[in-house]
């Protein structure tokens, strides 16, 4: 088996990190991910050479013990995750309870200032904001980016407001003049072809550990794309409820004999005091 193609192995290594460290006190022997790795295609290069690349960005630590090198989260990594968990499992991909409110955030940068602007922009996108005018950008909710555009150095250039749309207000063409939802529904689409036939059809437990470890991480690369606008105002037909269903029913058959394997291959030790 093969990772979808634009599938990086930092997405594989946080997902991997998070269903088999995150809250458990252990790190992982680094010959256990290159196994588990080798399963879905990544070779034994490139999972090295992403260890390395995330432990010199802060995301994971080293503890050696003998001749072996265990790595385990940091703090930013298990925020990373954590947040990457409460996505999955409680907000979801519907948005059901939204109550009217919109966040909205303007901005003027200087026009020299190409670089801010890009990542203020991405960092928007990632939180999602749609570009409702050049300088304006919303999202629906009480989406708190204060600390975002503090880490970015804006603040002063930042002007955040909650606001409701006028009565008279068409939300339905405004939600498609400002985010791209064709290019998101088929994400969901071709998750659905991808994967539903497992909905059905159970591997064998070493197959199920790498299988589970793609489901997540597709998953979790789909709704951090999506900005969670209200269900009322989309399409009829739009397709993230049945691509949760669809996720939620194969990660349930492929849990048990993925914490089978993981029991029998992985090699997990404790994360030591002076380690933490």
């Amino acid at each position: 088996m093969t990772t979808e193609e634009s599938l990086r192995p930092q997405s594989l290594m946080l997902t991997f990190l998070g269903d088999q460290v995150l809250g458990r006190d252990v790190c992982v022997y680094s010959g256990s991910v290159i196994d588990v790795f080798g399963r879905v295609g990544v070779g034994e290069q490139a999972t090295r050479s992403t260890l390395t690349r995330m432990v010199h960005r802060g995301l994971l630590r080293r503890q050696r013990e003998g001749r072996r090198m265990y790595f385990g989260l940091t703090g930013h990594s298990a925020a990373v995750l954590r947040d990457g968990e409460r996505r999955i499992w409680e907000t979801g991909a519907v948005n059901r309870q939204w109550d009217g409110t919109w966040t909205l955030l303007g901005f003027s940068l200087p026009e020299s200032w190409q670089r801010q602007r890009h990542d203020l922009r991405s960092k928007l996108t990632w939180s999602g904001f749609g570009p409702l005018f050049n300088g304006l950008w919303i999202a629906p909710g009480h989406v708190d980016v204060g600390e975002l555009v503090a880490e970015l150095g804006l603040s002063a250039h930042v002007k955040i407001f909650r606001a409701h749309a006028d009565a008279g207000m068409d939300i339905g063409a405004m939600i498609e003049e400002t985010w791209e939802l064709s290019e998101l529904a088929v994400r969901y689409e071709e998750f659905v072809r991808r994967w539903q036939p497992w909905e059905t059809d159970l591997p064998d437990a070493d197959e199920a550990l790498g299988l589970r470890l793609v489901l997540q991480a597709e998953w979790l690369r789909i709704i951090r794309r999506d900005p969670r606008l209200p269900v009322g105002h989309l399409p009829d037909d739009w397709p993230a409820e049945r691509a949760e269903k669809t996720f939620r029913r194969v990660h349930e058959r492929f849990t048990p004999p993925a914490l089978e394997a993981s029991e029998r291959l992985l090699d997990l030790v404790p994360v030591r005091p002076d380690q933490a």
